[in-house]
């Protein structure tokens, strides 16, 4: 594999691993199980030892940071995210090794009895049983899990480290499967461990922790400036530029401190020259400061909208020039001093129902945005409903902070209206029209609410009816009942009924009182 050379130490590790997998596949005897068991101290006792190393280069690399500042803060931030996922990942393998060695230990505290530990159902149980299935794909997310984080943030910036590090934390192709003797694909994680004897599956969790624990000594390792031997040259191969800003827009008026820096490692090499233009407009040398891999900018944010920022950082390499291509932009908005506040559906709020309303103040989160009022509730980011009470005006105010700390706030009016008069309806027709006795008999009464911007579902309750020459009746319902329809059949054809004092509820919010409600007149035609 490529990267660092492996030490005597690892070479007979991993010539006891061939041997371990040999014996595997053989009828053990007990003192092959010792041999395992004897394995399985040996790297025990290593991996304390490396994790002692690794304790002491890690807070040297703490030191650093603190003192000195500079590339070791930036060191400091890879060791600590390698050393968490290392430690989980680590610990998780111990609590694994006390699962299945728990039985064990009831008989063998110090588990040094290897001949005893032929049998491995604790595991098999754990992993391989029906309904395990979890455990088993859990276990393997974390191996390669562990497995990309750390390419991702030690890989990236040594990539010498890679095949190294997928080596050591091989599980199978895409599919997690291996070849057997058989010539036959075989899940990786069953042909390690499903049927093995308890002290070879404890020397190769042991294993698998010094693993762990020998990549984060590479890390620190590295870090501290023991690192593979990389080239040095910067071309525009190896590198791109990048623009770092500590925010996504800027104000207008506002200094744009962005970052112009080298993409693949962060470079520690400073720029011989500045070859670079702002909106067209040439960077002299105060407009910006070299650092390590790149120059900060401190220009004018400019006016709003997209400025591009376009050229070359030049560097020298053996007397020889390298030019890393520029072309990158950034957004200027409009420093708001006002919120912006409004009614989904009109300029005014009405009583009774749920009027959305979206408030908002551009160029702060909607998180750091406090709006209040009467009736007034938040749903989600700028979303808000706004439930009316009485008077005829509600006062809607929204405040938030800008990045430089000053506040921004306003105060809106909102004119409250009730809901408009609903009409009454007979077969949905509503006014005076003409209707056959035998249709009214099995109409609905009911109301609506025409040219309202609001979908309200209306509820008859009840309402009154009136044959002339007849007394009036009331009825409970939406439809005729047995004395209605019975003055209906004495009715004349030509006859003009009412259909009045029609009362409705909103089902949502049914304590709110309608205004009176438009009659209906039928003449009868036969």
């Amino acid at each position: 594999m490529a990267g660092a050379k492996e030490t005597p130490r690892q070479k007979l590790i991993s010539l006891m691993y061939l041997v371990f997998i040999t014996m595997l596949a053989l009828n053990v005897s007990k003192e092959v199980l010792d041999g395992f068991g004897q394995m399985y101290v040996k790297i025990s006792d290593a991996n304390q030892r490396v994790d002692e190393s690794n304790n002491n280069i890690y807070e040297n690399i703490k030191t650093n940071a603190e003192d000195k500042g500079g590339k070791w803060v930036g060191h400091l931030r890879t060791a600590e995210e390698i050393k968490e996922e290392s430690d989980e990942f680590y610990i998780k393998i111990g609590e694994i090794i006390s699962q299945i060695t728990e039985k064990q230990r009831e008989k063998d505290p110090e588990l040094k009895e290897y001949a005893q530990m032929d049998k491995g159902e604790q595991l098999d149980m754990m992993f391989f049983k029906e309904g395990s299935n979890d455990a088993a794909s859990d276990f393997l997310d974390m191996i390669n899990n562990y497995k990309m984080h750390v390419i991702q943030v030690f890989g990236s910036q040594y990539p010498e480290y890679i095949e190294m590090v997928e080596a050591r934390f091989f599980t199978g192709d895409e599919n997690g499967n291996i070849q057997n003797r058989d010539g036959l694909d075989e899940p990786w994680f069953n042909a390690n461990f499903q049927g093995f004897p308890l002290v070879s599956s404890l020397a190769k969790f042991s294993m698998m922790q010094n693993d762990i624990r020998q990549t984060e000594h590479d890390v620190f390792a590295t870090l501290m400036g023991k690192e593979l031997k990389m080239s040095s040259n910067v071309n525009e191969t190896n590198y791109i530029s990048l623009l770092k800003t500590e925010k996504g827009a800027y104000y207008q008026g506002e200094t744009f401190d962005g970052s112009i820096v080298l993409g693949r490692k962060g470079g520690a090499q400073n720029p011989n020259r500045v070859e670079l233009s702002l909106d067209g407009r040439p960077l002299s040398e105060d407009d910006y400061d070299l650092i390590a891999g790149g120059i900060k900018l401190k220009v004018g944010a400019g006016s709003p909208g997209d400025h591009e920022i376009t050229g070359d950082l030049v560097f020298l390499n053996d007397g020889a020039e390298s030019k890393i291509p520029v072309n990158q932009s950034f957004a200027v908005i409009s420093k708001p001093n006002s919120a912006v506040i409004s009614a989904d559906k009109m300029n005014v709020v009405y009583r009774g129902v749920e009027n959305p309303m979206t408030i908002s103040i551009p160029g702060i989160p909607d998180n750091k945005v406090a709006a209040s009022a009467p009736g007034l509730r938040k749903l989600r980011g700028s979303r808000y409903n706004m439930i009316p009470g009485k008077g005829r005006e509600v006062k809607i105010s929204a405040s938030g902070s800008l990045p430089d700390g000053k506040k921004v706030s306003t105060v809106t009016n909102f004119r409250i209206k009730d809901i408009p008069a609903p009409q009454g309806t007979v077969r949905k027709q509503s006014g005076s029209f003409t209707l056959p006795k035998s249709s009214l008999d099995i109409s609905t009464i009911g109301a609506v609410l025409e040219d309202f911007d609001f979908d309200i579902t209306l509820k008859t309750v009840s309402f009154k009816f009136k044959v002339p020459g007849q007394p009036t009746i009331s009825v409970n319902g939406n439809r005729l009942d047995s004395r209605a329809k019975s003055a209906l059949r004495r009715a004349k054809a030509g006859q003009s009924v009412q259909v009045f004092d029609i009362k409705v509820v909103n089902p949502k919010n049914p304590s709110y009182k309608f205004k009176r409600i438009s009659p209906v007149i039928c003449q009868l035609v036969n």
